[in-house]
């Protein structure tokens, strides 16, 4: 199965919100808010693309790669 949640729109959102918000890290920006809703989002998309996230460990690392991109894509 491949996915690129990269491409997904819930993420172009959470993107542009974490840009949007000023903040300066990816990680804080996903703990609260704004940024928890479009992640909660960006899962339950990779859950209909047939991503199991219910291991702990499998969100963290989906999570940490989330943070990479979001970090990824600010201008320097």
């Amino acid at each position: 199965m491949s996915w690129d949640f990269t491409e997904d729109a819930a993420f172009h959102a959470l993107g542009d919100a974490f840009a949007e918000s000023g903040e300066t890290s990816a990680m804080e920006f996903l703990a609260n808010g704004e940024g928890a809703f479009h992640f909660q989002e960006l899962t339950q998309n990779a859950a209909g693309e047939g991503f199991d996230l219910s291991d702990s460990s499998t969100l963290e690392n989906f999570q940490q790669d989330v943070i990479d991109a979001l970090e990824g894509r600010r201008p320097e």
